[in-house]
């Protein structure tokens, strides 16, 4: 029995996720492209309002986009590492503006996952000093951990590591798994394997989504 929903989890996911990764990337390179092409003629400042491109997403691809070589890189790497931001919002926006996809990936990558490695090893501190053993339940944090709670007691941990950079993201994420007293190098393997396989599916996702637009739109 166990077997069986096991399978049947691993055909939900082969069939949502292609589909989510399209979605994702066709969503956020019809938004850039598009707000791209209204700031050259009516100001960026504009082209956002009219659009309707979320104020954040917006700040950072201007952001990206006035930077140049190792500085495009350096911030991709540090927006990869802000919790929420993470590799779903940094890796579209880079891929959209130009930015060499595999270098995208990397520092994103690179950025996404090493605070996961430090919050493992300083798990205990940082709880101790933060005061996470006593949270809000009217907090938006807390609402998420009840939600990655849930994934928790139905799909384990590598269903929480797979599902939280689309759900909560992969800090919020480790420190629920330690929490639920996972082995330490058990969180760091599968939050590393779903940060890399994220990282991948979204590079291509975006870097083809956005190519089908731009074939589209001629």
């Amino acid at each position: 029995m166990t077997n069986e929903t096991g399978d049947g989890v691993r055909r939900q996911l082969l069939r949502i996720i292609p589909c989510t990764l399209w979605v994702i990337g066709l969503t956020i390179g019809i938004l850039l492209l598009l707000s791209q092409s209204a700031a050259a003629t009516v100001g960026t400042e504009l082209a956002s309002s009219a659009l309707s491109v979320p104020v954040l997403e917006t700040s950072i691809a201007e952001t990206l986009r006035d930077a140049d070589g190792i500085t495009q890189y350096a911030l991709i790497f540090v927006l990869a590492a802000i919790p929420w931001l993470e590799i779903v919002v940094v890796i579209p926006i880079g891929v959209a503006l130009g930015i060499n996809p595999f270098g995208v990936a990397l520092f994103a990558f690179l950025g996404n996952v090493l605070p996961i490695y430090g919050i493992i090893a300083f798990y205990v501190r940082l709880k101790a000093a933060l005061g996470w053993e006593q949270p809000n339940p009217n907090s938006k944090t807390s609402r998420r951990k009840n939600w990655a709670k849930r994934i928790w007691n139905r799909f384990g941990l590598p269903g929480l590591a797979l599902a939280s950079p689309v759900i909560i993201g992969v800090h919020l994420a480790t420190i629920i798994a330690l929490a639920l007293q996972s082995k330490k190098r058990t969180v760091a393997l599968w939050m590393t394997v779903s940060v890399f396989v994220w990282t991948v599916a979204l590079t291509v996702s975006a870097h083809y989504g956005i190519e089908s637009i731009q074939t589209i739109v001629g």
